[in-house]
């Protein structure tokens, strides 16, 4: 069943940048430095929305496999730039790994969703194969960067823990076994916590679309459902490969974590002599400590 749907003109949709005068008078008042980058902000939102509005057109008319399979690559790009970059680890090294995590997250829950659950008779509708999976992109992307900082930031400020472990034994993967559960549940702790409201705080943004757009409330929350099913598990995915194929890159074989800026600009191979002896000192002393302690003994 389809409902009406109203028009919105151009000029109508003018009028609605009026709302934006409010903010750009607080923050001028009180002196934020927010006002240009608000401006500009929502001047390229306007123009890449509206490119985007024409490109997508095109490609729905179209309608050609290689087309939307190309510009959901574009996407998985685009995406794996901005989390190298959003998580300060820019080498060369993460962007395989990260676009990979995605890429294989994006198999596996589009071939459920659109072929066992939707069962499609074309798997690469553009009507359906972009946007879904745009917005799966979108969200694991976010989980992504989030997860990756913790990771990181975590593994620097308790890098003694992680001797600790590996002077006892541990090996790498056991020893990193608490890095990776923080980094897990600082990043999906805000998804988990948005699920759980979805439909008593705000009507999520797919669902209120489809409603906008004329399909049956009903219908609507059954794609959220799935949407929101598909998101989280590829999102997941998605983190899990991430952590696990970039550890390589963080701790050289020697057990040395390098810093962004290592990774951005050296290989392991390329640490000075001076850096290489001055982290096997600190491991050595590492050890000792634990061998001293009278709580291992």
């Amino acid at each position: 069943m389809l409902l009406n749907t109203y028009h919105i003109s151009w000029l109508s949709l003018s009028l609605a940048y009026i709302l934006l005068a409010f903010p750009l008078y607080i923050f001028w008042k009180y002196k934020t430095g927010l006002v240009k980058e608000t401006l500009i902000s929502f001047a390229r939102m306007t123009l890449q929305l509206a490119l985007v509005g024409l490109y997508l057109g095109l490609i729905f008319n179209l309608n050609n496999v290689w087309i939307n399979i190309g510009w959901v690559f574009i996407m998985i790009g685009v995406a794996t730039i901005t989390t190298t970059q959003r998580s300060g680890l820019k080498g060369r090294a993460f962007f395989v790994p990260v676009s990979l995590a995605l890429l294989v997250s994006i198999v596996l829950i589009d071939t459920f969703f659109l072929g066992a659950i939707l069962q499609l008779e074309n798997f690469f509708e553009a009507r359906y194969f972009i946007p879904i999976t745009g917005m799966i992109i979108g969200n694991c992307m976010e989980r992504n960067i989030i997860a990756l900082n913790t990771f990181y930031d975590t593994l620097t400020k308790e890098y003694e823990v992680y001797q600790y472990y590996i002077a006892n034994g541990a090996s790498r993967q056991e020893a990193l076994r608490p890095f990776i559960s923080e980094a897990i549940q600082k990043s999906f702790n805000p998804l988990i916590a948005n699920t759980a409201v979805i439909g008593l705080i705000a009507l999520p943004g797919m669902m209120t679309g489809q409603i906008l757009g004329g399909s049956a409330p009903g219908l609507a929350i059954k794609y959220q459902i799935l949407l929101m099913l598909g998101i989280f598990t590829a999102s997941l995915s998605t983190v899990y490969i991430t952590l696990r194929s970039v550890t390589p890159h963080l701790i050289s074989a020697s057990g040395i974590l390098l810093s962004k800026q290592q990774v951005s600009n050296k290989t392991v191979k390329q640490l000075s002599v001076y850096e290489l002896h001055q982290e096997l000192v600190s491991l050595s002393v590492g050890k000792q400590k634990v061998n001293t302690d009278p709580s291992f003994s």
